[in-house]
């Protein structure tokens, strides 16, 4: 579902009906409501003598005047204070399930208060630029409706519930086959005869239509009117509080397949790890033995097994160091640490006549820290390794060593830039998210989360910096 309205409805505060219901009507206290429901004269209901701007246009589409208190819906002598109020508390009791079964029984309840053959709560849908009926009155025209496909209708075919939407205004008749604004399939398929559209507005936004249909001609009152809109008032907050709960609900539902997800990913780790160490010693074995007989037939494929194996210790190693930050039992073991050196050592396995790095020293001065060096090397080997994967094979990749002064303290900056193809900004914030990996990625997307929470565990910081099309450059900042 799409909250708010996305850029897509209009202000609906420049359209105003001048004959709306009083704010007390359409507030959202039932004392207020009951209060309005109540004549200067002590008589429940409207005056009859007012005719709302909304009835005007051609004699097909006059309503006719005439209005009492007891209404023209409902049970006779049934209040129309009675019946909004009974609606309103109905309303409130519905249990917050899922947003278009929570709908369906509120607009049952409607059709059920206005004595009508269908009520409606459409939503508009961005997507399809449609409004999409998400409740539904559990009645035989509502059954109808489905059946002929009339719960979704696109703005563009246009029809009085797309002209409410679009203007705010609402909207009543009393001969709906005889205008010609509506859409053939409500006054000729359902044969709707009468009809009330009003606006929705969910959490301050106008988020769709709330519409009642009859297949009688003059079914409704203009005091049905005031009640609908009123009521759409309850039904724009039953359908938020809908959405809330659908959302939590999703969101419990993820969390929840996640961390089944990590518990078993975890197990399988260790399970791995236990398999991966005997396979470890005897691919060592039989690649050692082919260098030996120097047996050519082997060395490629021992060579091959060996290099699979380590990037699979790798991602095993990887997935248990996630569980020990999860669980807070990642450390460091601390010892003098020449940064420069590190990064030289950091390099020169990766350096090959078709894999081209260049490194520069932008100090003369030592850079000595007190770190884990382990951790560090596989920060700035997987940095380095991602930027050789990404960079195009003649373009070299530069790792640049540097010392700045921040807030009167030494840090030194380890700067990683290739030329590939970069990253999107829609991709930059979830960047060093866990599991985040871009549409090009083989990995599983760990890398990055790793390589942020161990330069903070030093005290330092982990940046990147791209445009699409440009290259990246990632920088590993460590106070001295």
């Amino acid at each position: 579902m799409n909250d708010g309205n996305n850029g897509n409805t209009p202000n609906n505060g420049d359209d105003k009906n001048a004959s709306e219901p009083s704010a007390a009507l359409l507030s959202g206290t039932a004392s207020d409501l009951s209060h309005h429901a109540k004549s200067s004269d002590g008589t429940s209901g409207t005056s009859g003598s007012a005719i709302s701007p909304i009835f005007q246009g051609s004699s097909s589409l006059a309503y006719i005047p005439g209005i009492d208190g007891s209404g023209g819906s409902g049970t006779p002598g049934y209040s129309s204070r009675d019946k909004l109020l009974s609606t309103l508390e109905q309303l409130l009791a519905l249990e917050a399930l899922d947003l278009d079964t929570t709908l369906n029984r509120a607009n049952t309840l409607v059709a059920e208060a206005l004595d009508c053959e269908k009520s409606d709560t459409f939503l508009y849908d961005p997507s399809i630029n449609s409004l999409v009926a998400h409740g539904t009155s559990n009645t035989p025209m509502g059954v109808q409706q489905r059946q002929l496909g009339l719960g979704t209708l696109p703005l563009v075919n246009g029809g009085r519930a797309a002209q409410v939407f679009l203007t705010g205004v609402p909207f009543a008749s009393g001969h709906q086959d005889q205008d010609p604004e509506e859409l053939p399939g409500i006054k000729e398929a359902l044969g709707v005869r009468s009809v009330i559209n009003v606006p929705l507005e969910v959490d301050g936004q106008r988020r769709g239509v709330v519409q009642v249909d009859s297949s009688q001609p003059d079914k409704f009152t203009q005091e049905d009117v005031h009640f609908l809109q009123a009521v759409s008032r309850w039904l724009g907050m039953v359908t938020h509080r809908a959405e809330l709960v659908q959302q939590i609900t999703q969101e419990t539902a993820q969390q929840a397949s996640r961390a089944t997800a990590e518990e078993l990913i975890e197990v399988l780790a260790h399970d791995m790890n236990n398999y991966l160490t005997p396979l470890g010693g005897w691919i060592g074995v039989l690649r050692q033995r082919a260098h030996q007989e120097e047996n050519e037939l082997y060395i490629g494929p021992a060579d091959a097994a060996y290099k699979s194996l380590t990037r699979l210790k790798k991602l095993v190693k990887d997935l248990l160091d996630i569980r020990r930050l999860q669980y807070g039992l990642f450390t460091l073991s601390r010892q003098p640490v020449d940064l420069i050196e590190l990064v030289h050592e950091a390099t020169m396995p990766l350096q090959t006549s078709k894999l081209r790095l260049l490194l520069q020293v932008e100090t003369e001065d030592e850079l000595r820290m007190h770190a884990d060096p382990q951790r560090l090397q596989q920060l700035l080997e997987n940095l380095i390794s991602n930027a050789l994967k990404y960079s195009p094979a003649e373009v070299p990749v530069n790792v640049t060593v540097a010392k700045e002064i921040r807030m009167d303290r030494e840090w030194a900056t380890i700067t990683i830039r290739d030329e590939g193809p970069g990253i999107s900004e829609e991709q930059m914030p979830t960047l060093f998210n866990r599991y985040s990996a871009g549409p090009e990625s083989t990995g599983l997307g760990l890398g990055l989360y790793l390589g942020k929470n161990i330069a903070e565990a030093h005290g330092g910081t982990l940046t990147a910096d791209s445009t699409l099309g440009q290259g990246t450059s990632f920088c590993l900042s460590l106070p001295l």
